[in-house]
């Protein structure tokens, strides 16, 4: 049964820099790397050499403790490099495309003909198992678990995000396709969440096959995380997958053609970015072949509050839909705080008096305007936080290293990205997605 679900808490940071709907250009790499650190819970085990040939969709990765779990090629070409980093850590295998767009052949067929087997068998042959996110711990998916059920966003609230509208409008078969793949992996159902906002202007509000949801309100509204918490909250011992729609469009075409096709929208956002809108890039382009960032730049993998810094000469990961430049706030500020008038900062709080124009939009960089201080216990966390859960005793549990307290509090539901905003509101400073972070690699440490 569907569900309309109206969101109170949370908090719309008003930045500016959102990309505009159209496409600039499609980047077409000379290189591509496949990234395995972007995958929690791999430990990556060679396939390939520097010098060998591949084509779309041959192996170059496997999972040293699950070697089903295969991660494939996104062009044809040759290894050029392997990338390794302290303690020779597979950081990337470089693959020099020969333009021929030579690809493995996994077989068009009809997803609902396919048993559970023969869709995980699919999968993970063409790399894609990859995309499926296990809950609690947000870890790749088990193919020997069968999850609760699978859940999945088409809709983001994230600062700047991308409007999957746009980005993935002219792919609703492939994503039909990809849901009906996925409803092979389940009894329990999967659950589709749109925005109750654009939700009759959607191109996937008739998605047959999923359950679909109608979701209202504030970031993180559009966090899977938080949708699952109000759908089916996840008890211990229960297991949920979430997918994002980027993959799941990826199932589709693979199932539609037979072979894999990773190529996507990506979104170029950020004050610091000189065009704000979408590129056609696969993922493991590089950062340069997209954007042409300056000197004390930041770019992100993602949004601003859960988005992962890439070097200037690094690679995009599987799940980028999404690079937001910044300014590095490393300059320093007369008076600071003690200025009676700041109109060109945003505060969550009525300190500053960016409350009296809701409708502005700022010039943001990545200073804190403060140092990590004692830890300040208010409801700031509550309030941007929509889910039945405790994070400020949560986040004491994390730090204390307390198994039983985390799970009372809350550990199964949430991963860092859904604790996000409370680093931003955070009056003390601290790093509230790495304390989330470990202690969710404590739980999976005690709990294996």
């Amino acid at each position: 049964m569907s569900s309309n679900i109206v969101l109170k808490r949370g908090l719309d940071i008003p930045v500016k820099g959102a990309a505009d709907r159209r496409v600039m250009r499609e980047v077409e790499p000379g290189t591509v790397a496949v990234n395995p650190t972007v995958y929690k819970g791999l430990v990556p085990r060679l396939l390939v050499r520097e010098g060998d040939p591949v084509a779309a969709g041959s192996p170059v990765l496997a999972d040293k403790d699950r070697p089903e779990i295969l991660f494939t090629s996104p062009v044809s070409g040759s290894v050029k490099e392997i990338v390794r980093g302290e303690k020779r850590r597979l950081l990337a295998v470089v693959i020099e495309s020969d333009g021929k767009g030579t690809a493995v052949d996994f077989g068009a067929c009809d997803p609902s003909s396919l048993s559970r087997e023969e869709a995980a068998a699919l999968l993970l042959k063409s790399g894609l198992w990859g995309g499926i996110i296990s809950r609690p711990y947000g870890v790749m998916a088990d193919p020997s678990v069968s999850p609760k059920s699978i859940f999945i966003s088409a809709f983001s609230t994230a600062p700047l995000a991308p409007d999957t509208n746009f980005s993935l409008g002219h792919e609703v078969e492939a994503v039909q396709a990809g849901v009906r793949l996925l409803s092979r992996l389940t009894d329990g159902g999967v659950h589709l969440c749109l925005s109750a906002e654009t939700y009759s202007a959607s191109p996937f509000h008739k998605i047959e096959g999923a359950i679909v949801h109608t979701v209202s309100g504030p970031h993180p509204a559009g966090n899977v995380g938080v949708q699952i918490s109000h759908i089916s909250p996840i008890r211990r011992g229960e297991t949920v997958w979430t997918v994002p729609i980027q993959a799941v469009a990826a199932m589709g075409r693979l199932v539609l053609t037979g072979k894999l096709s990773l190529m996507r929208r990506i979104a170029v956002t950020g004050p610091a970015a000189e065009d704000h809108a979408y590129v056609e890039a696969l993922p493991g382009t590089p950062v340069a072949e997209i954007v042409k960032p300056g000197e004390n730049v930041r770019v992100i993998d993602g949004d601003l509050l859960s988005g992962r810094t890439l070097a200037h000469d690094g690679w995009t990961g599987f799940f980028t839909d999404q690079i937001t430049l910044i300014r590095e706030g490393n300059e320093t500020e007369l008076f600071g705080w003690a200025k009676p008038f700041r109109p060109k900062l945003y505060s969550s709080s009525p300190c500053y008096f960016s409350w009296l124009t809701p409708w502005k939009k700022y010039d943001m960089d990545t200073n804190l305007h403060g140092g990590q201080r004692a830890f300040v216990e208010t409801k700031c966390f509550s309030d941007v936080t929509p889910m039945d859960i405790f994070p400020i005793y949560l986040i004491k549990a994390c730090l204390a290293g307390e198994i039983e307290k985390m799970e009372k509090f809350g550990i199964y539901e949430v991963l860092p990205e859904d604790l996000a905003l409370c680093d931003y509101v955070d009056p003390s400073k601290n790093d509230i997605q790495a304390i989330i972070a470990s202690g969710i690699d404590l739980m999976i440490k005690e709990m294996a």
